[in-house]
């Protein structure tokens, strides 16, 4: 039997902190939409196709990162994708048409799933003991908001006083330094001697054989399809669309003196609100059924996109909708890796989280392309939001169905 260790280990503190940094980074490139668009007269589509590609360079990333991590060591995975990220970074900074930004989005999304919650989630799990996992999964994932939290509004500050390209290259520099957390970054193999003589491919063949792990992929999607969507268009989307009510001072009178502040402040609150909402996910996914408790995560966020889209536009119903939205941002995350975890144990949960995460960053790669895409058509993000209602809907009722089921490993 495994034995109890504390809640906060090195191992969580120092991954807590390289998930932050690489997350602020990866959070904040929304505000870099309008200030490029300006400056070249690209297409929203264009911006919107880079970070799209970004997303789905990270899904694909995400199992490989995860498969090295496990044949090479976590650390020497997580240096390799920072050193990755901050190429991508520094190469955008440079990028003077559309191709090119879109080519050096691969890197950085490449950098995130080496730097993300595929391999930090997968090392946390490990050096938890049984009783702390799902907490130490939600603290790690908490601090992914966090990053949130700081990332938007460092960067909306930086464009205020220098060009995006030099913010680029700050964000380069300080996704270097999540190296210095490598030292503290050692868990121990899987306790179960039966998981560590199970190979990859036996572990992968269950998986991919079980209809809960299928539906648990489908599920994810619409998880990545509104955080994506949202990540990427939210602060341009609140900028034009809350204009008119800035002009009459009502921004002013709740201390907000910029519709794109409004912006960059929203994407934080949604940060701010995610780390109660994720402890919590944690808290309660040690007590109850994961799959219901993800269910609810779905359908509650399918109910408050619904609502905002119907409701008159104001500041306060944007703040409202992040601080709602927020709660349930990245909730999910702890409960998918923990039930992950639950289903096929630890020996290979950062492969199997990463195929499931690819799922995810399809969601995001079509929420983000496909908002630029419809927006230059149309002119505005109705019926992006509509899209997400549904794939909300659907990934609730998809997760009724999986069965909460260890798989017991075969013993050589």
């Amino acid at each position: 039997m495994q034995k109890s260790t504390p809640l906060f280990t090195p191992v969580l503190i120092a991954g807590c902190i390289i998930v932050l940094i690489s997350f602020a980074v990866r959070a904040s490139f929304g505000l870099f939409q309008i200030p490029i668009a300006e400056e070249f007269g690209w297409l929203r589509v264009e911006f919107s196709m880079a970070i799209a590609i970004q997303n789905l360079a990270w899904g694909i990333g995400q199992p490989i990162f995860g498969a090295l991590a496990e044949r090479i060591g976590d650390r020497k995975a997580i240096t390799l994708g920072a050193l990755v990220y901050a190429a991508g970074l520094v190469l955008s900074s440079f990028a003077v048409t559309p191709g090119a930004l879109q080519a050096y989005e691969v890197l950085v999304g490449f950098g995130i799933a080496g730097t993300g919650f595929g391999v930090i989630l997968a090392v946390v799990g490990r050096a938890s003991s049984d009783e702390n996992r799902s907490m130490s999964l939600a603290i790690a994932t908490a601090a992914g908001s966090a990053g949130q939290v700081v990332g938007p509004p460092v960067a909306e500050a930086l464009l205020g006083v220098m060009s995006w390209q030099m913010v680029f290259v700050i964000f380069a520099v300080t996704m270097l330094s999540v190296l210095l957390m490598l030292p503290l970054m050692r868990a121990p193999e899987p306790a179960s001697k039966a998981e560590l003589q199970e190979s990859m491919g036996a572990i992968l063949g269950k998986a991919f054989r079980d209809p809960s792990y299928t539906l648990i992929f489908l599920g994810f999607f619409s998880c990545g399809y509104q955080l994506g969507f949202v990540t990427a268009h939210f602060p341009a989307f609140v900028t034009e669309m809350c204009g008119p009510i800035a002009a009459g001072g009502v921004l002013h009178g709740l201390g907000i003196t910029t519709t794109s502040a409004l912006g960059a402040i929203a994407i934080a609150v949604i940060g701010l609100a995610n780390i109660a909402g994720t402890l919590t996910a944690g808290w309660l996914g040690k007590r109850h059924s994961k799959k219901l408790l993800l269910a609810g995560v779905y359908a509650a966020r399918t109910v408050i996109a619904a609502w905002f889209i119907m409701v008159p536009m104001t500041p306060t119903t944007v703040l409202l909708f992040s601080a709602g939205m927020g709660s349930l941002w990245l909730a999910t995350v702890p409960l998918t890796s923990g039930l992950i975890a639950h289903l096929y144990g630890l020996r290979y949960m950062g492969t199997l989280y990463g195929i499931v995460f690819f799922s995810h960053q399809l969601g995001s790669f079509l929420g983000v392309w496909l908002g630029g895409r419809l927006y230059d058509v149309y002119g505005d993000y109705t019926m992006v939001w509509w899209v997400g209602v549904g794939v909300g809907a659907f990934s609730a009722l998809v997760h009724l169905a999986v069965k909460e089921e260890r798989m017991q490993p075969a013993l050589a």
